[in-house]
């Protein structure tokens, strides 16, 4: 599967029995990457990384299991070739078959699984692999009110409830969000694999997934790399972009800028509506999240490699600035990283039958 320079194409599955809910939650994310973050962060109109479309067995609008009215870009038979499927939750009496009632859905994503496109479900979607004849022989996850509904009607299939996600398939190319807003972290998973992890953990922060109960504060991005229209202060936004870590930073941008120091941290302040000392604290507490997110480094490495001499003071300023300490901003928003790196080393290895095991 490959997508060159174009965005990813991703066909997001409905049936008349969806939620519309995540049908278009799924459409929103997936948009979002590479688009919202240099948007929301610099002012810059970007392409977006990632292409979803609505497709169904038909173009005709029709109304999702929630009566809301549902418009279908495309219709199977005729959509762009996706190199992603993400299939919404859906109802499903528990424990019922659905066989027969999504035949051509099924076929379509038998074909499309053959031809490489990975497939992804949240929640009741993975009924769509049992029908399309995919999971036998495979470990699989789906909410826990509908796990009669998988282990019932096909009978190959190993259901792993005390999991959330679940890769399977030839390549990994299968893979399930158990239920209720997993979707949300089915489709994080889906970018950090496709497009990648730094873009992953812009989306959740632009849409302050899963930790929302914290507030904006942890979410809130740099403002301040919004450049200014000074040249001269542009100048010196990007050279501290670059020295941040350099002792007596805003001595040397002064002494660059070739103003008096009152003159310069007038203009400054006024081209950026920060102080100096509080532009630097940002970049380098900006800086701190990145390794935080995407390192095992330890809080001491990471002040030295920000420019803090005093580990004791990033974490004061750590917590001032996000309401939380570099520790708890590891623990939360760390996990993506855990989760790709682990999911790569499964998909690493080749999947072996359970009857050849």
């Amino acid at each position: 599967m490959t997508s060159g320079n174009r965005p990813l194409n991703v066909a997001i599955l409905a049936v008349p029995a969806a939620t519309a809910s995540t049908l278009y939650g799924m459409l929103d994310l997936l948009s979002s990457p590479g688009r919202d973050w240099p948007f929301i962060t610099k002012g810059e109109i970007c392409e977006a990384r990632m292409r979803p479309y609505v497709v169904a067995r038909s173009v005709e609008d029709f109304r999702a299991i929630n009566e809301v009215r549902v418009h279908p870009d495309f219709a199977l038979h005729d959509c762009p070739p996706p190199d992603i499927i993400c299939i919404p939750d859906f109802f499903v009496n528990p424990g019922e078959s659905v066989s027969g009632q999504y035949d051509p859905e099924a076929q379509w994503l038998a074909e499309n699984y053959r031809r490489g496109s990975l497939l992804a479900s949240a929640c009741s979607g993975a009924v769509l692999f049992g029908e399309a004849g995919l999971l036998a022989d495979c470990e699989a996850t789906i909410h826990w009110g509908y796990v009669s509904t998988l282990s019932d009607n096909y009978p190959r299939v190993r259901v792993q409830t005390n999991r959330s996600l679940v890769l399977t398939g030839e390549g990994q190319r299968i893979v399930m969000a158990g239920g209720g807003s997993s979707w949300q972290d089915l489709a994080l998973y889906v970018i950090a694999r496709f497009v990648g992890l730094k873009e992953a953990i812009e989306v959740a922060k632009v849409y302050m997934l899963q930790w929302h109960d914290l507030g904006q504060q942890p979410f809130a991005s740099l403002t301040c790399h919004r450049h200014s229209d000074d040249p001269m202060i542009g100048s010196c936004q990007e050279w501290l972009a670059l020295h941040y870590r350099t002792r007596a930073p805003i001595a040397s941008i002064i002494e660059r800028s070739g103003l008096p120091e009152r003159s310069f941290l007038r203009r400054f302040t006024k081209a950026t509506g920060m102080k100096p000392i509080d532009y630097l604290h940002a970049v380098r507490i900006e800086e701190a999240k990145q390794l935080l997110e995407t390192s095992e480094l330890s809080v001491e490495v990471i002040a030295d490699e920000v420019g803090y001499e005093d580990v004791s003071f990033l974490n004061r300023l750590f917590r001032r600035k996000t309401g939380l300490t570099p520790a708890q901003y590891r623990l939360r928003f760390g996990h993506l990283s855990k989760l790709v790196a682990s999911a790569h080393s499964d998909f690493a290895r080749p999947h072996v039958p359970a009857a050849q095991k």
